[in-house]
């Protein structure tokens, strides 16, 4: 049985693949942005490790969340799963930064840096990862005029250069990125033909899996393993975004 941190696991696809892999008997600490969800969240996995709190759009607190993730113990898997969807207008962070790029693409960077290593990171993506802006410009969307699709597709996209940079410099991780497909969560909308469950899926049978056997740098959808945008592929475009993301975090990748 696997020691497993599943991060935005109050609700959505992160719940219902804490709640999966409790009921398979695996050990899961979850984690919520404040104290009520972090209160639902325990309600809701009945079994769990506990819960940690850090609101994952503020830099300090994700450096936070790390520290106290690292005190618990190493674990075998982390799955990066908070995430804020594309609907909504933009909005600042205390950092100055757009919360999209913050929870979805920085708050993963900055715990895989400081968090120990484990033997299995799983970063949740989106198929609009596709759609993502390969140039890295203005990722903080400081200057460019709001687009919540194109914010979301962009931190989607960093997502896979991030598990495939993991991949290349940790040799002795298992990294790899997924998609859920299109369910119904907050962000996917009640129209989505996807179940939670079904969402759940994927990071569950990553999370589970031997990160011997599964290999890294690799990018699953509903059919398995498949091709991602060739940019994530680019060495240069993965060094560009952690050297972004250190300039923007203080925090340097560990190579």
């Amino acid at each position: 049985m696997a020691r497993i941190f599943i991060t935005g696991s109050s609700d959505g696809i992160g719940l219902v693949a804490a709640q999966t892999l409790i009921k398979k008997g695996h050990t899961v600490t979850l984690h919520a942005r404040n104290a009520q969800r972090a209160q639902d969240a325990e309600r809701a996995c009945p079994g769990s490790a506990g819960v940690l709190i850090a609101d994952l759009s503020s830099i300090a607190q994700t450096k936070s969340l790390a520290a106290e993730a690292n005190k618990i113990g190493k674990f075998d898997t982390v799955i990066h799963n908070a995430g804020i969807g594309f609907s909504q207008g933009y909005k600042k962070t205390e950092d100055g930064l757009s919360d999209v790029f913050a929870v979805n693409a920085l708050a993963p960077y900055i715990l895989t840096c400081l968090m120990e290593k484990p033997g299995n990171l799983v970063y949740v993506s989106s198929q609009l990862h596709s759609g993502g802006d390969a140039q890295l410009r203005d990722v903080e969307w400081k200057t460019k005029r709001w687009s919540g699709m194109q914010a979301y597709s962009d931190s989607k996209l960093m997502n896979v250069l991030l598990a495939f940079a993991v991949a290349r410099h940790w040799p002795d991780v298992a990294s790899n990125a997924l998609s859920p497909g299109w369910v119904k969560t907050k962000m996917g909308g009640s129209g989505a033909p996807g179940s939670l469950s079904k969402g759940a899926e994927l990071p569950v049978r990553l999370a589970e899996s031997d990160s011997k056997k599964i290999g890294s740098g690799g990018y699953y959808s509903g059919s398995g393993r498949t091709e991602p945008n060739s940019a994530v592929k680019n060495e240069e475009t993965q060094e560009e975004f952690l050297r972004v993301c250190e300039r923007i975090s203080g925090v340097k990748f560990p190579k």
